[in-house]
């Protein structure tokens, strides 16, 4: 039988790690964990916007974070396929769009615009796609069956016989029905586009925040006394290596929680603290990486951005992993 997993490939909600599965199911179902965290991976926690998270504490030296931000992630791996030549052209392209008053300068508040557009871009595409997938009947609506029997249909059916990952999977289905029920505003279990954009990035949506920070606490806390601990909160990030040392990054982190995220100090962060921590009021995760782009790159100092300015220092914006691989690709793209 040939299975159908473009649905659960773009299933937002996948939590269960690979270590979790069998090794015969691994093959079967790897698709559906394109979106997951495996526990030895580093997790961004911080929701506020798609890929405006804290910074990768081990690439504090590189670029990337930078590149998904003023690109947005998917238009980020476009770039890296690019010749530095080719970087540099689409680079000078975009800076023009950026200049919304052609005043021959990019300011923060151009920058934060421009940014802010990179993000919702992913968010747009993204439920163009699964609304396309998930809307069966087209009535112009995503209902919960449409959405449960996509999803789930073949894989907790009677052909699907490994008990372990059924169960699995049933974790996950309501997991996926408490948000959609969230998300639905009026009830009826049949998602507008902008209720199945709320299902799908919680984040964006203050109705949703709480429940963002209620998963956020069912994936972290391991004891199940609903607060994080400083080694729970350390373990989302980082599984150490048999005999190497702890690295700088992760005993920052241990300060951060102690000084910062902590803030009653009574060793764990509860409900509001962790709200806090992910999805902080006082703080716009795109502003912030306008001023630092534009910090790492005037040189006048004047707090703007000549074209020239961003294109001396084009590795910061954009880059190009065919610098660092040797990689010749010739291949077209299509234009930003």
């Amino acid at each position: 039988m040939c299975i159908d997993t473009r649905n659960i490939l773009s299933h937002p909600l996948v939590t269960v790690t690979m270590k979790s599965l069998t090794p015969l199911c691994l093959l079967a179902v790897c698709a559906s964990l394109a979106l997951s965290k495996p526990t030895s991976e580093k997790k961004d926690r911080v929701h506020h916007s798609i890929d405006l998270g804290e910074r990768d504490p081990e690439d504090q030296k590189g670029f990337q974070f930078d590149h998904n931000a003023f690109l947005g992630k998917e238009t980020a791996k476009t770039f890296d396929q690019l010749t530095p030549e080719e970087s540099k052209e689409r680079l000078g392209k975009i800076v023009d769009r950026i200049d919304q008053n052609k005043d021959g300068l990019v300011t923060a508040e151009e920058l934060t615009t421009w940014i802010k557009r990179a993000q919702n871009r992913y968010i747009d595409a993204n439920v163009k796609r699964n609304w396309k997938d998930y809307d069966s009947n087209q009535d112009d609506r995503v209902s919960w069956d449409e959405y449960k029997n996509a999803t789930y249909g073949y894989y907790l059916g009677e052909e699907f016989n490994d008990v372990a990952d059924k169960e699995a999977y049933k974790k996950m289905l309501r997991r996926d029905e408490r948000r959609f029920k969230m998300a639905d505003k009026d009830g009826d279990l049949i998602a507008t586009r902008e209720e199945f954009t709320a299902f799908l990035h919680p984040e964006e949506f203050d109705y949703m925040k709480k429940l963002v920070v209620t998963e956020t606490i069912e994936d972290i806390d391991k004891d199940g006394d609903g607060m994080v601990d400083v080694k729970e909160y350390i373990s989302d990030m980082y599984t150490p290596e048999e005999g190497q040392p702890e690295p700088d990054w992760v005993r920052n982190e241990k300060e951060q929680f102690r000084d910062f995220r902590d803030a009653n100090k009574d060793g764990k962060m509860d409900h509001s603290e962790i709200e806090h921590w992910i999805l902080p009021a006082d703080y716009d995760h795109a502003e912030s990486e306008a001023k630092h782009l534009i910090h790492e790159s005037d040189i006048d100092q004047d707090d703007k951005l000549t074209k020239q300015e961003i294109l001396d220092n084009w590795n910061m914006f954009v880059g190009s992993q065919v610098t660092n691989y040797g990689e010749d690709l010739t291949r077209k793209h299509d234009e930003l």
